[in-house]
């Protein structure tokens, strides 16, 4: 099968390799579509220090094609999205309704037995990112990183639930738990940002700031629900934004993109005691310093948001129904599709800031 794998050069290449059958707890997924995140970005390029050479993708939807023993639950042909972070149901932060912080592994490039199941043509094991590695024409993943859905979903749309819209929607609704009529900024207009700003519209925030460098990200948040938008290259989005809100600043803020200038612009732009929540993944050696005098003084909350801070098992199937119900935009968020041998180019164009959402199909 054809993979995209990443080496130590930061750079990625399709590949021809080859996969093992499921081992017990374990289902083979024919893949239908893998959304283009900038976390795979984070790995080509090492701000994620995950293992290489490793078969990137995370965020995706398919098809279950064998069954792994001990598996229940799932039939060949039924659809499924996979979730980045599997949920064991049994330990610690599963049994306290935290299953995004499942401690049934660490994400080191292999599955939960400590092995690989893909392999290039010199019979060397490959790694695959978050146990799942599905920017392939098919993956073998823990059963317990599935969810079924119904058929009647597009899989090429449903891929998002997998990652950016689950991260982005339930960053503002679960996480900052955003309320009605209250007023909302959010730096990074990718496809993180754009799903914050569809989590704070269908939690009935009255005020959304987009904020972005780029002019046609800016357009993007205003078809997604932004009722203002700030380019923020001039270095005054935190000055902008509070002019917006009267003088005080936002309730909420939210930082999408990982860069800590921007994590600092999220926690000074709100108003005193207003939340600013942080999506965006930075790198390992990088910190974000705050004022000692004013932490206190202030009373405002910084929290951070890990996966939306959802249940997968619960949370997917539930958004799919607001898409369904027109309340949550997964049709627009797809601006390009591509093939698996285009993949390279999906992730240039990415770098480029071209799509709200790129996303790979097979056939």
């Amino acid at each position: 099968m054809k993979a995209l794998v990443t080496a130590e050069n930061e750079k990625c290449s399709v590949e021809e390799v080859s996969l093992d059958p499921p081992k017990a707890g374990e289902l083979k997924i024919k893949m239908a579509a893998t959304g283009v995140c900038r976390s795979d970005l984070s790995v080509i390029n090492g701000h994620l220090p995950l293992p290489k050479p490793m078969v990137l993708g995370h965020e995706g939807a398919g098809i279950v094609d064998e069954i792994g023993d001990g598996v229940t639950g799932f039939e060949k042909g039924d659809h499924v999205v996979l979730s980045f972070q599997p949920a064991c149901g049994h330990c610690f932060f599963c049994e306290r309704q935290e299953p995004q912080f499942c401690s049934v592994g660490e994400p080191n490039g292999l599955m939960l037995d400590g092995t690989s199941r893909v392999h290039r043509q010199d019979g060397s094991d490959l790694t695959v990112m978050q146990f799942l590695g599905c920017m392939a024409e098919e993956a073998v993943v823990p059963a317990i990183s599935a969810q079924k859905i119904d058929k009647r979903f597009p899989l090429d749309k449903a891929s998002l639930i997998g990652c950016g819209v689950t991260t982005g929607v339930g960053a503002a609704i679960n996480t900052a738990k955003v309320t009605p009529g209250s007023s909302v900024v959010v730096f990074g207009a990718g496809g993180i940002g754009l799903s914050i700003i569809q989590g704070a519209r269908i939690a009935g925030a009255l005020q959304i700031i987009a904020v972005d460098v780029a002019d046609n990200k800016l357009e993007m948040a205003k078809a997604f629900g932004a009722t203002h938008t700030v380019n923020g290259s001039d270095g005054m989005a935190v000055l902008k934004c509070k002019e917006l809100t009267g003088g005080r600043g936002p309730d909420f803020s939210f930082e999408a993109v990982g860069i800590p200038q921007l994590m600092t612009d999220s926690y000074n732009v709100i108003r005193r005691g207003g939340t600013a929540t942080i999506v965006g993944v930075g790198k390992l050696t990088d910190n974000v310093p705050f004022n000692a005098l004013l932490l206190s003084m202030e009373g405002k909350t910084v929290k951070g948001s890990f996966y939306g801070d959802l249940n997968f098992r619960v949370d997917f199937p539930m958004l799919l129904d607001l898409y369904e119900a027109g309340k949550l935009n997964l049709d627009d968020m797809v601006t390009t599709t591509y093939t698996i041998d285009e993949a390279p180019q999906a992730f240039q164009d990415l770098e480029a800031g071209k799509n709200a959402r790129g996303v790979i199909v097979y056939d």
